[in-house]
């Protein structure tokens, strides 16, 4: 607040309260750090939502007489097939599409379901303390001393590949990391002067849970969240390539690189553009997930504006 001492000239609050409204509208206003990011994502969703309309042929008909053809751009190249042909004669571009349907799926409802039971679990844990504490703790360690490759090929193996027990299998890898996370931040926050305020009103334990300390963790939990898509998708992808995720013919972007895995010299594009999809869209979901940390996470406001 400007002060003013006699003698001196008398500040302008109308100019100084017009800055302000300016500077509150720049803080309102969407940045381009959020929205670039999250565009390679958006691309993603939509080519896979659009898939059925737009693509021009079908990802699992193929036609061996144009097979391995190389992308529209290179000598040789089909005049029908943007992106090539796999050794099937199917069509690259199609089944990066409609390989988006089944990757992008996968990868939320596999996060939506760690993160659902690990922010719960790390609630509970960070709250109560003592055995329930204790026990989560305990699982957690067994977990992350574990091989997730060991854990999926045996739970596989038994249950047998399908969509269900792909979601499964990377949920359980997905929850550790929230449930450590939001147990540390509940521990801190249960002897604030709020929870015991609550505690102190008369207030159950599922209200001061639910209504007072998870719209404090929300913001990391929703960061986390946009991280752990990101390494979903490569789980995913690495299943699907060692043959225990997707199963053909069901277009995936794991599976397609399994298949080009053996021509790779002969047709370099049936890897190539399976994997820059992969790695734009993880990489787009990392930086979207920085942004959205440095936007919601209050400790790093203040060292993000210095």
């Amino acid at each position: 607040m400007a002060t003013w001492t006699p003698g001196s000239a008398v500040p302008d609050l109308r100019a100084q309260n017009a800055g302000t409204g300016r500077r509150a509208r720049r803080g309102r206003a969407v940045p381009w750090r959020l929205l670039l990011p999250a565009l390679p994502v958006a691309l993603a969703v939509l080519a896979g939502l659009l898939a059925p309309w737009v693509m021009p042929h079908s990802p699992t008909t193929g036609n061996l007489l144009g097979r391995l053809k190389p992308p529209l751009w290179v000598d040789r190249g089909g005049a029908t097939h943007l992106l090539g042909t796999d050794l099937l004669g199917r069509d690259v571009l199609s089944r990066l599409a409609w390989g988006a349907r089944v990757s992008l799926p996968i990868a939320l409802l596999a996060t939506a379901l760690g993160t659902v039971v690990g922010s719960v679990l790390g609630l509970v844990a960070g709250y109560y303390r003592g055995t329930v504490d204790a026990v989560t703790t305990k699982i957690i360690d067994i977990q992350l001393a574990f091989p997730f490759i060991l854990f999926a090929i045996s739970v596989i193996a038994v249950a047998g590949p399908g969509m269900g027990v792909l979601v499964v299998v990377l949920a359980i890898s997905s929850w550790v990391s929230h449930a450590r996370i939001v147990r540390g931040l509940t521990l801190s926050l249960r002897e604030r002067e709020f929870v015991q305020s609550a505690r102190a009103l008369g207030a159950s334990n599922g209200r001061i849970i639910f209504r007072h300390l998870l719209p404090d963790v929300l913001s990391m939990i929703i960061i986390l969240a946009t991280f752990e898509v990101g390494r979903i998708i490569v789980l995913e992808s690495t299943l699907s390539f060692l043959g225990l995720g997707v199963q053909p013919p069901t277009p995936s972007w794991g599976s397609d690189l399994r298949d080009a895995s053996v021509y790779v010299r002969q047709a370099w594009w049936m890897a190539t553009f399976p994997g820059l999809a992969i790695m734009v869209v993880v990489l787009g979901g990392n930086l979207l997930g920085d942004a959205l940390r440095d936007r919601l996470d209050p400790r790093t406001v203040h060292t993000t504006k210095l």
